[in-house]
């Protein structure tokens, strides 16, 4: 059984230095979300050692940084960034002895997360703010077993790391608020776009906003209302290009003419209860299972999952370059 800490344990130790001072990252995790942030940070000129318990962790992710590096270099690279400033541990207390921040991207379970959390805070320096890259578990339940719960917080990023901006920041009830204001300020000096959210919410806020497109997007192709393709393509080619200048609010707004969001709801509201959407998940049963990855394969027309990642990676710097949000030079990063 698991001993809560009590409150006054949230009190954290100052971090080690300030946000902006950070030199070296510890990524603990190399999947795909913990290659990615590697990627990222590399990019932005900081010194990252990285750990993963996989025997083949070090080859793989340096090749997922070799497959992002050319859209870094698009985006811009830091000055001094390099991909040799990447040191793989063989030990997870070796991979945090110097850090100045750790970014944790390990397996969505739990009892994993619980454990890893306890044994990082251990192992790193006093004060250092811990980052978990869940994607849904809130820190509250997460830093239970950990010593000093008050510098565990979320930076729950979006895939791929080092090309998505957004970084949604939130603590837990036993989190220092402290910590959460000195990750936010870290994620904004290394390029992040930084939502900073004043409580927990499972899901966090994008991801229960996509996870109400995908619900519905799997009750069509199992009620055989619409393909992979159709769905895909309803998005990219319709209000995904309107989203990628701004969020869903605005641009109902927008369709409310000079009368704005007033004008909208006042016209469109009775449409909210017309039977458009069904929120709660379909079973996914094999047939649905089937026709889903069935019909990506379709979709993806013989292109590998390497240019896939390519294309996306294109297109998505085409988008931020399209709409003013490139990033140049990389300033507040290590230098």
């Amino acid at each position: 059984m698991s001993v809560v800490p009590t409150p006054a344990a949230a009190v954290s130790a100052p971090a080690p230095c300030s946000p902006q001072d950070v030199r070296r990252v510890a990524c603990i995790g190399a999947g795909v979300i913990g290659g990615g942030w590697a990627a990222h940070f590399l990019a932005r000129g900081y010194d990252v050692t990285a750990w993963d318990p996989a025997p083949d962790a070090a080859a793989r992710l340096r090749r997922l940084i070799a497959a992002a590096w050319p859209a870094l270099e698009q985006l811009g690279l830091a000055k001094g960034a390099s991909r040799d400033r990447l040191t793989v541990a063989a030990a997870l207390e070796e991979a945090v002895a110097d850090a100045q921040f750790v970014q944790e991207s390990a397996p969505e379970k739990l009892d994993l997360k619980r454990d890893l959390l306890a044994r990082l805070d251990a192992a790193t320096p006093a004060g250092t703010v811990i980052a978990s890259s869940t994607s849904g578990y809130p820190m509250t339940d997460m830093q239970t077993q950990a010593a000093d719960p008050g510098r565990l917080v979320v930076g729950h990023p979006f895939n791929p790391p080092y090309l998505i901006p957004l970084v949604e920041v939130v603590g837990g009830e036993l989190t220092a608020p402290a910590a959460v204001d000195w990750a936010s300020r870290f994620y904004d000096a290394a390029g992040k776009s930084v939502i900073t959210m004043d409580r927990e919410v499972p899901g966090f806020i994008a991801n229960r906003l996509q996870e109400a497109l995908w619900r519905e997007a799997l009750h069509m192709v199992a009620n055989g209302e619409a393909t992979v393709a159709e769905i895909d393509a309803s998005i990219t080619e319709g209000p995904g290009l309107r989203w990628a200048v701004m969020g869903p609010m605005l641009t109902f707004a927008l369709a409310g003419g000079e009368g704005g969001m007033a004008h909208m709801l006042d016209h469109f509201g009775p449409s909210l209860k017309s039977p458009w959407t069904r929120l709660d998940a379909p079973e996914l049963d094999r047939a649905l299972y089937d026709a889903v990855v069935a019909g990506c394969e379709d979709a993806a027309g013989g292109r590998s999952i390497a240019d896939l990642v390519a294309e996306r990676d294109r297109g998505v710097i085409d988008v931020l370059r399209a709409t003013g949000r490139l990033p140049g030079s990389a300033e507040g990063a290590a230098r």
